[in-house]
């Protein structure tokens, strides 16, 4: 094989890898359908039927007021202030619904003053999104139960890490509820329900917690990354997700979770890029999980643990308990809740995707070193070299194998000469002089397929890692996980002009300083070896730098940084490679070829 073909597979692996990657990654984002505001929401019905046990009375579907303001919204409860380290908001009475939360240490933007992240808000309000735990009388029963508007009475004004409240529901017939709410000092809330029957009949009820959405939820759009439904129920379960789009195309919009008996363990809920609420029921009691949709102009979406048949006799009580997570997927406080606390395969609300056995580590690695230093860009350079060393025999070999090729030449070239008519001939005599002179022709490629996986897992972090999210380099670089902020098509924001929101072609318009410098970096590599002869494969070469240059910038402002910087240590690494074995380093000779008159 050629020197120029073994170019050639080079390039056609980068290209494809380019290619695949960014169909895959970069998909641009879904258009969200254009929905009206101002029409009235479904609220939850009837529960779905148990089919394993007696059925629940469904409740009549009451209609929601038009879309009101969030303030407003929240004005329609008396509530109790929510307050820890990590979150502030307000629990409302009226439901004893857990619809108001802010997380205290994310905000919007980069900017410090920019608002934090809310992630719940009360019903009605735009971008509704809330937690409730609800008790279902059987089918035909008539108990008067608590409901979405009941008003609860509370014991304290303030809910903090220290100082739990009990909230009591008394339905004047002898069936009492006292609820104690407490939360954690990261994202986890404890309801623990005593529920007492003083009357002189047996209760007969189903246990419900679930969270709600209304209206189809904003997602990034991308196939790296699930946001929707997600859950794994049962402890020895797989996880199950269901996107957005994919409920509707269930039966009757529900899918139940498992089909064939009654869970025990696990937890369910709502998934997005850095952000979820999960249910988590507790582990001595069974429950059905259930994914559904509620049609209508504007869509609700709701995620329910739905309990075993309970019967309470006169003069009896029971305690049922449900965790609640609402907040941050920080890696750290997943893995508490799951090694800690027994939330079986609570880590998978990160989605580390199929290759988690690279990925994981490579976070790991990645958040080891910053530690160490303070700061994710340098953790990243770092990584390069750890890579480069782990490869380091590798791409020895590798290299020493395209310079013995160099050195090869003026005989490869001979040999077309001579046998410039039978291309058969050429390619025997071609072999013979490869293991004559112990030349792989195709070792070149590997330096590139060995970078493929690190590429990509690296890539997922960046992603998917909150811990990633808005975390600084230096400069102008404020969030590794977003692309580099300037642009070349702005002169670098000196007209007032984001070139990246043109349509069809906007999201190739990122093309930011570090971008420019990986292209650079990458041409630079590629001059490190002769041009190619065949003039097709010439110009597949001159562009590809540019491709890449257009592909990347996109791409978190990190990857960019790793890519670039691999550049410049693979140059480095060839070309002392080069030198020890003898073979003439082509790199400024072709540079200056590159721009001489033709």
């Amino acid at each position: 094989m050629q020197n120029d073909q073994k170019n050639l597979l080079l390039a056609m692996a980068l290209s494809v890898m380019v290619i695949v990657g960014w169909n895959y990654f970069f998909a641009a984002p879904k258009v969200q359908q254009a929905r009206q505001t101002q029409s009235q929401l479904e609220q939850m019905g009837g529960k779905t039927p148990d089919p394993a046990a007696p059925q629940p009375e469904a409740a009549a579907v009451a209609p929601l007021p038009p879309a009101i303001a969030r303030g407003e919204a929240l004005a329609a409860s008396p509530r109790i202030v929510i307050d820890t380290q990590k979150l502030s908001g307000t629990l409302a009475l009226k439901g004893a619904r857990l619809d108001d939360l802010s997380l205290k240490a994310y905000r919007e933007t980069t900017d410090p003053t920019s608002p934090n992240i809310v992630l719940l808000s009360p019903s009605g309000a735009p971008d509704a999104y809330f937690v409730d735990v609800n008790y279902v009388a059987p089918r035909g029963a008539s108990v008067d139960l608590p409901k979405s508007d009941s008003l609860w009475k509370a014991d304290g004004q303030r809910l903090t890490e220290t100082t739990p409240v009990t909230l009591t529901f008394d339905n004047g017939k002898g069936l009492v509820i006292k609820r104690k709410i407490s939360v954690d000092e990261n994202y986890l809330f404890t309801v623990a329900d005593t529920v007492e029957n003083h009357a002189k009949e047996a209760v007969n009820f189903f246990s419900d917690a679930s969270a709600t959405r209304q209206g189809e939820p904003k997602t990034s759009g991308y196939a790296v990354l699930h946001e929707g439904f997600i859950g794994v129920v049962g402890a020895d379960q797989a996880s199950t997700e269901l996107t957005y789009a994919q409920i509707a195309k269930e039966t009757n919009k529900a899918k139940v979770l498992p089909v064939d008996a009654f869970a025990t363990g696990g937890w369910l809920g709502f998934t997005d890029k850095y952000w979820a609420t999960a249910i988590i029921p507790d582990t001595a009691q069974g429950y059905k999980g259930w994914f559904r949709e509620f049609s209508g102009v504007k869509p609700q979406y709701q995620a329910d643990a739905f309990g075993e048949s309970k019967t309470l006799a006169p003069g009896e009580s029971l305690t049922l308990s449900t965790r609640i997570f609402a907040g941050a997927k920080e890696s750290k406080v997943l893995e508490h809740y799951q090694n800690d606390l027994g939330v079986s395969k609570f880590d998978m609300l990160i989605d580390w995707g199929w290759f988690h056995f690279i990925t994981r580590p490579m976070f790991w690695l990645l958040e080891t070193l910053f530690n160490l230093v303070g700061n994710f860009g340098v953790a990243i350079l770092l990584i390069t070299l750890v890579v480069k060393a782990l490869f380091f025999p590798l791409a020895n070999k590798s290299y020493a194998s395209m310079a013995k090729m160099k050195v090869i030449q003026p005989k490869m070239k001979e040999i077309q000469e001579r046998f410039a008519d039978d291309k058969q001939k050429q390619q025997e005599e071609m072999m013979k002089l490869y293991r004559a002179e112990k030349v792989n022709p195709v070792s070149g490629c590997l330096p590139v397929l060995l970078q493929i996986p690190v590429f990509f897992s690296l890539y997922k972090v960046l992603f998917v890692a909150i811990e990633m999210r808005q975390a600084p380099f230096f400069g102008w670089i404020q969030d590794l996980s977003a692309p580099d902020p300037t642009n070349v098509f702005n002169l670098f924001g000196l007209i007032p002009f984001d070139p990246t929101v043109m349509p069809v072609f906007g999201h190739l318009l990122h093309l930011g300083v570090w971008p420019l410098v990986m292209g650079v970096s990458m041409w630079v590599q590629m001059k490190m070896n002769p041009e190619p002869t065949d003039p097709v494969q010439k110009t597949m070469f001159a562009w590809m730098p540019v491709i890449f240059t257009f592909m990347l910038g996109s791409f978190p402002a990190g990857l960019v940084i790793y890519w670039t910087w691999n550049n410049v240590l693979s140059v480095a690494q060839q070309g002392l490679i080069m030198k020890q074995a003898g073979a003439r380093i082509e790199l400024f000779g072709n540079i200056a070829g590159t721009f001489k008159k033709k």
